[in-house]
Parts: structure tokens; sequence; C-alpha cells
């Protein structure tokens, strides 16, 4: 018996120690992942199919990773934003109907106290040209009592120069860093705001200008609020805007934004008096509305991307069926079932949709959490706040979209091995051996 003929037999043996009897083999045996493993190895003829097989888990992987990174940025983009704009907005805004808010003392200690609230703000509201020795720019204004002012933490735990205290004095403004080095200006020095609704005389209403001291700059990382807003003492926005004893609005925190809905009923309750509630989400349908729909857009075109990688799974099956046709053959001469050749095939491409899967997963939640140090390194300066409104990438990943990605790529994959699987499952023994 020559060296060709020993190896084959004892191949034969080993795989006939391994199968059991013909309709006594359990699904996904030992002996099925252990042909699988050795097929997918696939050194017979140069490694095609290694490579193909290579491929299909790099494409997943990235597809799978890239599907994490962006939705995190997504997500991350929202909550950012959604900080930002209704930490220094506040979530419902009450307006006056009838008459004006001249009892918002009272007003806004009854609406503060209903269940859910945390701070309820009556402010003046106006918009003023700033000016200093070095330029100027247009700015809007907001008066607050100082204890409300050091109830916003967007503002009060962002101050990057001088200090809140004495705000209520009237003697000084807040003003955000972007407007400061706009107008090169810095805590202590002195700002000029201009209104044209000032003092009325007997020839009409003449423009009001007026001299502050800048008592702090404050900086939340939004360019559109650091570059616009300028906080100053209530008392001292009723004057400088003719609202003696009145306020524009109150502005209402509450626990739980997203909940909206369900205060509006206790708060006009509340306030015993007919007021016009607007919500967040009413002032930024628009900007919420677009993100929401962007990042539905992004997850179907990045999909596309695990969809190609899967079909390459379906190639590197078919690929492999072809090569080892001749030893399906052998399989099912020795008892091997169709159902255990699918298997066998199904087996092979699972392993590539699991590896690559994995793979993406690690990789993405790797990146998403080190985008931030990633960003100051790869791309320093690349990120201009001016146009993007935030001063760095935000990443913030949720389990839930995670799961979806991974069980989808998973999913897929295994879609994808049910063709050449099948294929291999029908292929003709006497054929094989007779043209393999």
């Amino acid at each position: 018996m020559g060296a060709g003929a020993k190896t084959f037999e004892t191949v034969r043996q080993r795989l006939a120690a391994l199968a059991p009897r013909r309709g006594a083999t359990p699904p996904f045996a030992v002996f099925e992942w252990i042909i699988a493993g050795r097929y997918l190895r696939a050194r017979r003829r140069g490694g095609g199919v290694s490579v193909v097989a290579f491929f299909s888990v790099l494409g997943i992987a990235l597809g799978v990773a890239t599907l994490i990174i962006v939705l995190s940025v997504m997500n991350g983009f929202r909550s950012e934003l959604m900080s930002k704009i209704i930490g220094i907005n506040g979530h419902v805004f009450a307006t006056p109907i009838d008459r004006t808010f001249t009892d918002y003392v009272d007003l806004s200690e009854r609406l503060a106290k209903v269940a859910g609230v945390r701070a309820a703000i009556p402010l003046v509201e106006g918009q003023a040209f700033a000016s200093s020795p070095y330029g100027g720019s247009g700015v809007l204004v907001r008066g607050v009592r100082a204890e409300d002012l050091d109830n916003l933490a967007a503002i009060a735990k962002s101050i990057r120069g001088g200090t809140l205290a004495g705000f209520d004095d009237g003697s000084g403004v807040i003003v955000g860093r972007r407007l400061a080095d706009s107008l090169g200006l810095q805590a202590g020095d002195t700002i000029t705001l201009s209104t044209p609704k000032g003092s009325t005389t007997p020839f009409g209403t003449a423009p009001r200008t007026k001299s502050y001291a800048v008592k702090a700059i404050f900086e939340i990382g939004m360019t559109e609020f650091d570059s616009t807003f300028v906080f100053m003492p209530l008392a001292e926005s009723q004057a400088f805007f003719n609202k003696e004893g009145d306020v524009s609005m109150i502005e209402i925190y509450i626990d739980h934004p997203d909940d909206v809905g369900a205060m509006r009923e206790p708060l006009e309750m509340a306030a015993e008096r007919p007021i016009l509630l607007t919500d967040w989400r009413q002032r930024n349908r628009t900007f919420f509305g677009a993100l929401e729909v962007e990042r539905n857009v992004m997850f179907l075109i990045l999909s596309l991307i695990v969809v190609v990688a899967t079909l390459n799974i379906v190639s590197g099956l078919i690929l492999l069926v072809r090569d080892k046709s001749s030893d399906i053959a052998i399989l099912r001469t020795m008892g091997a079932t169709p159902g255990t050749i699918m298997r066998v095939f199904l087996i092979n491409g699972a392993l590539i949709g699991l590896v690559g899967t994995l793979s993406g997963l690690v990789l993405g939640v790797i990146i998403t959490l080190n985008i931030k140090p990633i960003q100051r390194v790869l791309f320093p300066g690349a990120w201009d706040p001016t146009v993007r409104f935030l001063a760095e990438i935000p990443a913030q990943m949720n389990t839930g979209e995670v799961v979806v990605v991974v069980v989808t790529a998973f999913l897929l994959s295994l879609a994808a091995t049910l063709y050449p699987s099948w294929r291999a499952a029908r292929l003709d023994p006497v054929q094989a051996l007779r043209y393999g």
C-alpha cells in the first residue's frame, strides 16, 4: 500500500471513529465542528478560501465598528446639544396672555412648588449691541436674579474668569468667552450695551447706552451661546429695557425634560391665571428632528457595509464547496447525511460572522471610549467649534443600539450561509468523485 493510500485510510478511520452511525448523528456534533474548522483554514489550494474568509471577517468587523462609532457620536451630539440648549434655556416657558407678569415673584414661587419642577426663574430678555474699544457685536441680554443664576449649573459651573459674587449689586454683567475674545475683554474690563428701546421723549424713543463692568466670563462650550449671551442683574435689566416691575417670561426647569407634556396641566393649575406654556421640544423641533432623521439615514447607509461584507461570506463558502467537493463526496459515502454537510458549512459561515462581529464590537467600543484623545492626537485643530457648535467630538454609547447592531450583523452573516450550505448538501457524491 502506497503512502498516499495509507494517509487516506488513516483519515478515513479517524472520521469513521468520530462520525456516529447513519441516522444517529446529533445536530452540530463534535466532528462537524472539527471538519468546519479544518475547512476554514483551507490550505490545500493556495489558501484562497482563507483569504476570502479573512476579508469577510475584516469587512464585517469594520462595518460593525463603524455603525457603533457613528451611532454613538450621533447620540453624543444629541445629548450634548440637549444638555447645553435646554440647560441654559430651560424646559418650559411661561409667557403672559391677558396681563403682564407684575406678579412674577408669587407666580414663580407657585410654579416652583409643583412636583417635578426643579426651578422657576423669572427673567427679562432683550436684544442689544455690545461694544468695546476693540469691536462690537449683537448680543442677547438676559436679566436674572443672583440666586437663580447660581441654580443655572450650565453657567455657574462654567466660569472661566472673574466671580459671581456681588452680581446683584447692578454694577456688572457676565459675558460668554467667545464674545469676550471678540471684543478683547477680560474680567474687570468695561463693556458698553446699547438698545433702541430707551427712554421716551417728546421727540420719540431715544436709544439707551450704558457701560457695565465685566464681572465674570463663562464658557459652556457651545459657540452659539458663548458668543451672544450676556447676563445682567434682574433689576438692572428691568430698568435697561423699560420693564419696571415686569419680566418677559418665567423659565421652568423640570427633573425629567422628556416628560414636559405631562407637566403642562399641573403648571397651568398652579399658575392660577392664564399663561401660555411652550416647551423645549416646540422651540427646537426642526433642529432635533433633523438630527433624528440624519441618525436613522446614517444607520441604513452604514448597514450596507455589513451587507456587502456578508456577501463575501457567500462567495467564500461557494469557493469552499467547490474546493472541497471531493471531500464532501467521501463524507457522504462514509454515512454523512445532507444535514450534516449543511451544518458543517453553516458552522463555517457562523464562525466567520461571529469573529467579525465580535472584532467589530471590540474595535468600535475602544474607539468610542477614546474618541476625544484620538481626535486630539490625530486631528488637532480640525474640529472648528464655530462651525459645529461644540468644541470636541462627543460620543455616548447606547447599550440597546449596540446589541441591535451586533445581533443584526450576526443574523445577516448567518443568512448569508444558507444558500452555499444548501448547495453543499445537494452535491451529488458520484458526480463529485467522477469530476472532482
